[in-house]
C-alpha cells in the first residue's frame, strides 16, 4: 500500500527495491517484472533503471505496472471479472505488452477493456480513482450538513443526483465517511508526492476532503450527545458497526471504532457489535465493551447508533429494539 506520510516513502519504497535488488541478478534470460502495488509515481521509473543497473550483462529486463482495483470483500469478484485492465509500459518494451496480454487472454476475449499506458499514467490511475471516490464521499456529507441546516432530506437529493448518468449513485450515501488502508491514507501521499513534483496546488482541494471527512466523526459524537441530553456521562451506547465498511473485518482507520472510542472518553459506556469485526476491534480497542448481538448491544441503550452500513442493520425496525 501507498504510505500515509510523506516520510514513510522511503521506508515503503526499501521493500519495493529490495525485490528488485534481490531477483535482477538472479535471472538468466530476459524477462519481464510486473509491480501492482500503490506506488508513489515515478517508483516504476526508479526499478527500471535499478534493473538495468545490476542485472547480468546480456540479460534485458523489462518494468511493467498493472495496478490492482480490488474492492475489499469482493477481491475473488474483481479478479474473475475487473472492469478494466490497465498496463504501462516503459519506453521501448518489446514484451511486457505481450506477456500481459497473454496473461489475461481470457478476460481479453470477454470483452474487458485493456488500456496500455506509460509507467506513470498507470502508476497515478489507482490513487486518482481512490481520489476521486473520497471526494465524491465527502461531497455528499458536505450536502448533508446542508441538508441539517436546511431540514432537507439527504437521501433523496442523493437519489435525485444519482440519476444523472455524469454522475451515477454509487458512493452518494451520507454518513460517516471513508476509512479503511486505502483511501485516508492515498489521498494524503497523493498530495505529498504532488508537492514533490512541484504540483502541490493541483490537489489542494483534497485537503478539505480529508477535513470533511474527519469532521464527520465529531458530528457524530456532537450529534449522540445532544440525544442524550447534552452530556454523556452515565449513558448508555449502543454502536452497531465496527468494520470500515461492510462485507469485510478490516477495522483499519475504522470512523465506526472511532467515533466508539470518542464516545467513552467522553464518558458513555459504549457496546459495541459487528458481525464479523469483533475479533480485530476487540485487538484495536480492548476497552470498549463487546455484545454478541444487536439485542445485547441495545439493550438499556440511551442511543443506538448505526455506524457501518451492513445490510442487517439498515433493516431493522427500530420498534423491535425498544
Amino acid at each position: 500500500g501507498t504510505p500515509q506520510k510523506k516520510g514513510e516513502y522511503g521506508a515503503d519504497l526499501r521493500h519495493v527495491h529490495a525485490v528488485i535488488d534481490e531477483l535482477a541478478p538472479r535471472l538468466t534470460r530476459p524477462s519481464v517484472i510486473v509491480g501492482k502495488s500503490t506506488v508513489p509515481v515515478g517508483t516504476a521509473a526508479e526499478l527500471v533503471r535499478r534493473a538495468a543497473a545490476i542485472a547480468p550483462a546480456g540479460v534485458s529486463v523489462e518494468i511493467a505496472w498493472n495496478p490492482e482495483f480490488l474492492r475489499e470483500g469482493f477481491a475473488i469478484h474483481d479478479t474473475l471479472q475487473p472492469d478494466r485492465i490497465v498496463v504501462g509500459v516503459q519506453p521501448g518494451s518489446t514484451r511486457a505488452e505481450a506477456a500481459l496480454r497473454g496473461l489475461y487472454a481470457n478476460l481479453l476475449d470477454g470483452g474487458v477493456p485493456f488500456l496500455l499506458t506509460d509507467l506513470q499514467t498507470a502508476e497515478l490511475v489507482k490513487v486518482s480513482a481512490n481520489a476521486f471516490l473520497a471526494t465524491k464521499i465527502s461531497f455528499i456529507n458536505a450536502i448533508s450538513e446542508v441538508c441539517e441546516a436546511a431540514d432537507a432530506d439527504v437521501h433523496l437529493l442523493a437519489d435525485a443526483l444519482g440519476h444523472d448518468p455524469r454522475i451515477g449513485r454509487q458512493f452518494l450515501n451520507a454518513g460517516l465517511g471513508f476509512g479503511g488502508g486505502c483511501l485516508p491514507k492515498d489521498i494524503r501521499a497523493f498530495m505529498a508526492r504532488a508537492g514533490e513534483l512541484g504540483a502541490n496546488h493541483a490537489l489542494t482541494f483534497l485537503r478539505e476532503v480529508d477535513s470533511i471527512n474527519m469532521r464527520r466523526r465529531t458530528r457524530m459524537v456532537e450529534l449522540v450527545t445532544t440525544a442524550c441530553g447534552g452530556s454523556l456521562l452515565g449513558a448508555n451506547i449502543a454502536v452497531l458497526g465496527a468494520a470500515f465498511k461492510p462485507d469485510s473485518d478490516d477495522v483499519r482507520d475504522s470512523p465506526a471504532l472511532n467515533v466508539a472510542g470518542m464516545l467513552q472518553l467522553n464518558g458513555a459506556t459504549v457496546n459495541v457489535y459487528d458481525p464479523k469485526a469483533m475479533d480485530n476491534s476487540q485487538r484495536l480497542f480492548p476497552t470498549l465493551n463487546y455484545s454478541t448481538s444487536v439485542a445485547e448491544a441495545c439493550e438499556r441503550a440511551d442511543a443506538v447508533r448505526v455506524l457501518t452500513e451492513w445490510r442487517e442493520f439498515i433493516e431493522l425496525d427500530p420498534a423491535e429494539l425498544v
